[in-house]
């Protein structure tokens, strides 16, 4: 990018150069022409009111003497032919009467013309007046053409574009640095607070660009605790099967023992069975691609859902209860059938014995709602922020003794993220409960 832009700015001090030695040029040779122009008109004039060498009192007998070396004298008739000439012999010059300058001066009063001259690098200047007698005095000057003048000035255009370059050279190189430095030290510094003196029109992209970077560290830390959870969570279970398998096999255990212990193997191998497929859930749900959507009747699975969980409830000793009247939402059944089973199941393994898990499904102006109630032990705010984080848990301890995995609500988070018209809502106070509102809109 540096070499880029030095290139660049190199390319764009050539082009200056010429076009400024181009213009200068071009402004000076105007100007020059309007001043030699001025200076010819102005010596015409004196001469007419001096009536030099008689050439309007008598102007068939002029004779022109000591006249001004660096211009040319001619006294043209009213035939056109050249009467008299300071610099050439007249009967060698043709009719004068058809040059622009002349034909201006006797229709017009003046004329002016520029032309090249035989000398290299010369223009020839022309004005011409016509006299009261019906004679034109013609004066004309050489002064270098704009080639000439571009030539003779070259020795110093190449000095000063040479310096020019060199210092454009400099500045560039000076100005890339400043451009490109805060992009370097922002680079370096990406995860540090603030924009870094970056430019105005680059902070959108850079917030984008921060936000992406703070979203792969994010999930990166993310997924190495997942890594390590699932580590310990399968080997929770695994270790116990192992160690219970291994008393009965070397024949520690005995009678009553060996029944009690493959109770424990049975709850142990249920428990890394349905760990194994929430994981396997939620890794589907990560990269699906489902948008099976369909009308659904969310009251109606909510309340199978609700008799499903019956048994579970009264093992928890915890009353499920269901209210509500048809609604119809447009989602995906499967999903939606994870959803609901999640958080009740959640409400009932989180909950004091005698507790109360209330689900219900009604309408709320231009959403449907599906409101799952608890009196459990609630969720201090603290960690309401994060618990649809995976095997992320409020009591570890109950966990263990309720057998949850800790993937349900972010099972439930999924979900909610791969419906557009889906919301979901927290509330929740340590000791009183949680209520948990999930919207949904047309």
């Amino acid at each position: 990018m540096k070499r880029r832009i030095n290139i660049l700015c190199m390319i764009l001090t050539v082009i200056t150069i010429l076009e400024t030695v181009a213009l200068s040029a071009t402004v000076f040779y105007g100007v020059l022409t309007k001043e030699v122009i001025q200076d010819l008109r102005n010596s015409a004039d004196v001469m007419v009111e001096s009536d030099a060498w008689q050439m309007v009192s008598d102007p068939a007998n002029v004779h022109m003497e000591n006249t001004p070396k660096h211009l040319r004298i001619t006294l043209i008739n009213p035939d056109g032919n050249a009467v008299c000439d300071s610099d050439a012999d007249v009967r060698g010059m043709g009719n004068h009467k058809n040059r622009p300058e002349i034909a201006s001066a006797f229709s017009k009063g003046e004329g002016k013309a520029v032309r090249n001259s035989q000398t290299l690098g010369k223009s020839a200047f022309y004005y011409a007046v016509r006299l009261d007698n019906g004679y034109v005095l013609r004066i004309s000057k050489e002064v270098s053409s704009m080639t000439g003048i571009l030539l003779s000035t070259v020795p110093r255009l190449v000095v000063l574009s040479v310096l020019l370059f060199a210092a454009c050279v400099i500045l560039s190189h000076a100005l890339t640095k400043s451009i490109v430095k805060p992009i370097e030290e922002l680079a370096k510094n990406l995860e540090g607070p603030g924009m870094y003196h970056v430019y105005e029109e680059l902070e959108p992209y850079v917030t984008t660009i921060r936000a992406q970077h703070e979203d792969i560290i994010r999930n990166a830390n993310m997924r190495q605790e997942f890594t390590a959870n699932v580590s310990h969570e399968l080997k929770t279970p695994l270790t116990s099967i192992s160690g219970y398998s291994e008393l009965i096999e070397n024949g520690i255990a005995t009678g009553d023992d060996v029944q009690r212990f493959a109770r424990e193997i049975h709850k142990s191998s249920n428990r890394l069975l349905t760990l194994i497929n929430d994981i396997i859930r939620l890794s589907e749900l990560d990269v699906t691609t489902e948008d099976i959507m369909e009308e659904l009747d969310i009251c109606d699975m909510a309340a199978n859902c609700v008799e499903m969980l019956q048994m579970s409830a009264e093992k928890h000793q915890v009353q499920l209860s269901f209210s509500g009247e048809p609604q119809m939402v447009t989602a995906n059944r499967q999903m939606m059938d994870e959803l609901i089973y999640n958080l009740c199941d959640n409400a009932i393994r989180y909950n004091n014995p005698g507790g109360r898990v209330d689900v219900s499904v009604y309408r709320e102006v231009e959403r449907v709602v599906l409101e799952v109630k608890d009196n459990g032990i609630g969720i201090p705010e603290k960690d309401q922020e994060r618990i649809f984080e995976r095997f992320y848990r409020v009591d570890k301890s109950r966990s263990k003794s309720t057998g949850g995995t800790g993937l349900g609500l972010a099972i439930v988070k999924h979900i909610i993220a791969l419906h557009d018209n889906v919301k979901l809502e927290l509330r929740s106070k340590l000791g009183e409960g949680t209520t948990i509102y999930v919207y949904f809109t047309k």
